[in-house]
């Protein structure tokens, strides 16, 4: 009797590794690649409220020949569009009028006007030399000014995958200890596992596995290089009156079967992009007793290959008569 029920249950142990090694998986979500940003990072490095521009109000291009046998560059560069009101506009400058010089200075490329709109000036007009057909005039054109926006200021630094959470860089000191950095929690997003440990917008995380953070940007370097998706990690958490451990699971994608194949009994694939999935039933590699294919939102079915059914949304198509 123990021999019959051994060998039952290594057919059964046999059965199931087949089988298991027979059948695929994917994450059920899919999960993007995240770059990892430095330490420091310079949001921008001439915005200021000192950085100042103009603007002329000028779409320009190449001053090219009108000959379609012998395209050359010419000299000046040709007016492609004119803002309505504008500084160009209001001094008379029209659609398709060259301009040879800017106070003197040859203008034979859109980015010699370009660069001159880029820098600060004092010049409270300026002196544009144009062509008009066969009549070269001068215009006088009194730019707007442009004063940049202040310089970007970071928020947070993000961790949209693994913890679903924002943090920012502080320092804090507690009970009279020398000051040490943190990271706060400034938002925590959809699904997020810091919810599950009681970890709320405000709190602070001073440690990972008991080993002290550095900055918001190591708290999301750790989550994401130190562990997978899933794993267990425990943190060290100020609420602003005591100190205690957290611990909590990693966001997890789930898994999702991918590919099953017992040939010739049955044989089921899957895929996320595109959303996408096929069965056939005794697959005899010419034909299938049973097949089922779905793109979206497109569905074919087929028995023995000689009765096919196909759905699909349709499509708009202009015949001609």
């Amino acid at each position: 009797m123990f021999k019959q029920t051994a060998l039952v249950t290594s057919k059964l142990a046999l059965l199931a590794a087949t089988l298991s090694a027979c059948v695929s998986y994917e994450p059920a979500v899919l999960v993007p690649a995240l770059n990892l940003s430095p330490e420091d990072i310079t949001l921008s490095e001439t915005a200021g409220p000192s950085a100042a521009r103009i603007d002329f109000g000028l779409q320009l291009g190449l001053n090219e020949s009108d000959s379609l046998s012998n395209i050359e560059i010419l000299p000046g560069v040709r007016v492609r569009g004119v803002a309505a009101d504008g500084a160009a506009d209001t001094a008379g400058i029209q659609l398709g009028d060259i301009i040879l010089s800017i106070d003197g200075t040859p203008s034979n490329h859109p980015d010699v006007v370009a660069a001159l709109e880029q820098r600060a000036a004092n010049e409270a007009s300026y002196r544009f030399e144009v062509r008009r057909n066969t009549v070269v005039f001068e215009a006088t054109v009194i730019p707007r000014r442009i004063r940049s926006n202040p310089a970007p200021r970071e928020l947070y630094r993000i961790d949209p995958i693994a913890s679903r959470a924002a943090y920012r860089t502080e320092m804090v000191s507690i009970r009279g200890d020398a000051a040490t950095a943190a990271a706060r929690v400034v938002e925590l997003f959809a699904q997020s596992p810091l919810e599950e440990a009681s970890i709320a917008a405000g709190d602070l995380i001073l440690a990972i596995n008991d080993v002290p953070l550095n900055s918001a940007q190591d708290i999301v370097n750790r989550f994401n290089t130190e562990f997978e998706l899933g794993d267990a990690v425990s943190v060290t958490v100020y609420d602003g009156e005591s100190v205690r451990q957290a611990q909590f699971e990693l966001w997890d994608p789930g898994r999702r079967i991918s590919r099953v194949s017992l040939w010739p009994l049955l044989r089921y694939q899957s895929s996320l992009t595109p959303d996408s999935s096929s069965f056939s039933l005794l697959d005899f590699w010419l034909f299938s007793l049973y097949s089922y294919d779905r793109v979206d939102a497109e569905r074919s079915h087929s028995i023995l290959g000689l009765i096919n059914y196909s759905s699909d949304l349709g499509q708009l198509i202009e015949e001609e008569n």
